[in-house]
């Protein structure tokens, strides 16, 4: 790359960190032209909560200043990233959306965003998230609502949808967010950028706030954003704690020979259809990897349904009373009131609210009844019981698939293209598709494929039920929108997924730009 005709906002963060290691840009000059970038880039995204960027340059001259003394400097020196709201950075506050919260002030760094900084990467803002980071949207009464970069009529995904927006718009090289049930993966693929969920245990995210509290059995992951995969890379090399810390070491991603792995792929989870670019993206994705070397099969038979429900139910135990108690009487954003109403509703009412939904002609939300809501101790630890085995029988139906056990699967990291605003509160069923690999802990990472294609929007049958109804308002008019794909892999082959994503990357169409 000519340094000479490239942008420094454009060198991703690989780029400038091997640029400034060689001397070539200082820390303050690219710190000072990706603030100007992101200040350009978040006018029409409202994507940034707090800035810090006077801190950010005096961090940006120490580091030129070691640089003039001869010191060596550490691997990411003078690189900028952004950080999610609800990760701790000093001095700031992590709101989580809770106007409450607005003035509290942390006085130390979360762990893996310290680990960053002390590798030498730059924090120069925070970024917006769906309240309490419990919607696929990005909005809260205390900072409004994040636009998606090709759309301001659409959302960019959530919880990280502030970063995700940023990121797809050149505000940003690298971010870092959180992933429970999806929250880097779906704002990723509505804006059109990769982002990575590790496995479980790898990244673990200590957030308070990281409603529900105390909820441990399927553990929200810290993880990266970019525009490309080489960044996420570079960013796993340094968030996680090492292998003296009980950590496995990341594989190395550049030793993963493809025509070694078996890949397989499915397109419909069963529980709610895909849109058709989803749905091709994933098949293209597939036979683009067959013809790189790679074994490709469908996928054997899962249980997706139970994965699913076993999820909402461990989330929503204990009715609502973590959701309520972090709010603290204070405003609600609607994304989250069918999520509380549901949590909150007695399990005896659950069955007559699922035959009258039944009998109005609304199927997806009945479907959604009986799985959530307040559950006895009694009854919980058996359902915790059972994700266990389920993890145990996923990995055995991977190992004993016909024609040898299976590496990678492909599927969409959401069954439809980027939602337009206020729609997330009742379609938190497309986004199944990513919250298996939450609910098995497997690592798993979305990356840009294709655009929705005019002629393609929807083949959704109209239909009395509302979340459907919904789904084709989602597609119509969603032609150009980006599509990704999702790739997931084995517990701790972390470097698998990140290897094929890199892959996939190179092999996909020229990626999609924001018009927005």
């Amino acid at each position: 790359m000519n340094l000479h005709d490239t942008p420094i906002t454009a060198l991703g963060a690989s780029g400038l960190a091997r640029a400034i290691a060689a001397g070539d840009i200082g820390a303050l000059e690219a710190t000072e032209a990706q603030i100007e970038q992101l200040e350009k880039a978040n006018a029409p995204l409202n994507a940034i909560t707090v800035r810090r960027y006077d801190a950010a340059r005096a961090e940006a001259r120490t580091i030129d200043a070691r640089r003039a003394r001869g010191e060596a400097l550490p691997p990411l020196a003078g690189v900028p990233i952004t950080v999610k709201d609800s990760l701790d950075l000093a001095g700031l506050p992590s709101t989580f959306g809770l106007p409450w919260r607005r003035d509290l002030l942390a006085d130390s760094d979360e762990p893996h965003i310290a680990r960053l900084r002390a590798a030498g990467a730059i924090a120069l803002a925070k970024t917006n998230v769906a309240q309490l980071l419990l919607s696929y949207e990005s909005n809260n009464p205390l900072w409004g609502r994040t636009n998606n970069p090709f759309s301001a009529e659409r959302a960019p995904g959530g919880s990280s949808g502030g970063e995700a927006a940023l990121i797809a718009a050149g505000g940003s090289l690298l971010g870092i967010g959180t992933d429970i049930g999806g929250s880097v993966r779906v704002p990723a693929h509505a804006c059109g950028i990769a982002a990575f969920k590790p496995t479980t245990g790898r990244c673990d995210d200590p957030g308070a706030y990281s409603v529900p509290v105390g909820q441990r059995a399927i553990r929200s992951q810290i993880g990266p954003l970019a525009r490309r995969v080489d960044d996420l890379v570079l960013a796993m090399r340094h968030l996680p704690a090492g292998p003296e810390d009980g950590v496995p070491a990341l594989g190395d991603v550049d030793a993963v020979d493809l025509s070694r792995l078996r890949v397989a792929w499915f397109d419909d989870d069963g529980e709610f259809p895909a849109a058709p670019a989803c749905r091709r993206a994933v098949r293209e994705a597939a036979q683009a990897l067959a013809r790189a070397g790679a074994t490709v099969v469908p996928l054997p038979p899962f249980p997706f349904s139970r994965l699913f429900d076993l999820a909402f139910e461990l989330w929503t135990a204990d009715g609502g009373h973590a959701v309520q108690a972090a709010l603290r009487g204070g405003p609600v954003d609607p994304n989250l009131k069918t999520l509380l109403m549901l949590a909150q509703m007695p399990r005896v009412l659950q069955p007559l609210m699922r035959a009258a939904l039944h009998a109005a002609g609304q199927p997806s939300m009945a479907r959604i009844m009986g799985h959530t809501g307040w559950t006895r101790v009694r009854d919980h630890w058996p359902r915790v019981q059972e994700l266990v085995e389920l993890q145990r029988d996923c990995l055995r139906r991977l190992d004993r698939a016909d024609g040898g056990a299976i590496d990678l699967v492909l599927a969409p990291p959401c069954a439809l293209p980027a939602f337009r605003h206020g729609l997330a509160r009742d379609l938190g069923l497309a986004g199944v598709y990513a919250v298996a690999a939450n609910a098995l802990g497997w690592p798993a990472g979305a990356v840009p494929w294709t655009r929705v294609r005019p002629g393609e929007e929807s083949d959704r049958p109209v239909s009395r039920d509302r979340i459907q109804a919904l789904a084709r308002e989602v597609e119509r008019g969603s032609a150009g929108l980006p599509i990704g794909v999702q790739v997931i892999g084995r517990p701790w082959r972390d470097h698998q997924v990140l290897a094929a994503m890199r892959a996939l990357e190179g092999l996909a169409p020229a990626p999609p730009e924001p018009t927005a």
